[in-house]
């Protein structure tokens, strides 16, 4: 199945941030850089049981994410987020991505995302957003 240019966009931004927490992890840059792409479509399949990205998108059991990188959260139009979410004020950059997607409850209580983060260094060093 094609990715659309959107997607495509997203898997770029998250294998950026990805590479980030690779070398965080203390994982060699190179084994990032090799695996990111291929294998941060793998695990983008996960987001897509919940999410679109696609302008427009209709929003899932989780809001569309299109443009979400340096968005303020809780602003898709349509959607019902937490109190939480809607209460915490932050915007999506690099470092709150890389805090929500590896322990979601964790680093906002209260949250509705059900998916449990992202454990693995090696998953983390190589995935897309969620």
């Amino acid at each position: 199945m094609a990715s659309t240019t959107q997607e495509r966009v997203i898997m770029a931004k998250v294998a950026k941030l990805v590479l980030g927490l690779a070398v965080g992890f203390g994982l060699s840059l190179s084994a990032a850089q090799a695996g990111d792409a291929a294998a941060g479509k793998k695990v983008f399949k996960k987001c897509k049981a919940c999410h679109t990205v696609d302008a427009g998108g209709k929003n899932k059991i989780g809001p569309n994410l299109h443009g979400v990188v340096g968005k303020a959260a809780a602003t898709v139009e349509g959607y019902k987020y937490s109190k939480a979410m809607k209460a915490s004020g932050l915007t999506w950059t690099e470092e709150n991505l890389t805090g929500f997607l590896t322990k979601p409850k964790k680093f906002l209580p209260k949250t509705k995302m059900s998916f449990g983060g992202l454990k693995k260094p090696k998953q983390i060093g190589s995935s897309p957003l969620c």
